[in-house]
């Protein structure tokens, strides 16, 4: 059974807003891992890394879902359900 929420609505088709974390490249900053946003494919560092832009952008937009951008991760985590999602069958 796939574990979901109520915000899977919230998903688009998007592509990844840069190549590495947005505000680290501004910055010229390093991150630990990617998040990509699944509501406009904004692209941020996780919270192992020291700015934590991923869950910033949720902070200021409330976009909820996010997934990793690491190709050997497949996972979702919504950010207002805290919880890790199997979305597999919706890509």
């Amino acid at each position: 059974m796939a574990v979901t929420c109520s915000h899977v609505d919230q998903i688009r088709d998007v592509k990844p807003s840069a190549a590495g974390c947005e505000e680290c490249l501004k910055l010229k900053d390093q991150w630990v891992q990617l998040r990509m946003c699944m509501s406009c494919g904004h692209v941020g560092c996780c919270d192992s890394s020291n700015n934590k832009h991923a869950t910033k952008h949720f902070q200021a937009t409330r976009h909820p879902i996010i997934k990793s951008v690491n190709p050997v991760e497949n996972w979702h985590w919504c950010y207002v359900d805290e919880k890790f999602l199997n979305l597999r069958e919706q890509e």
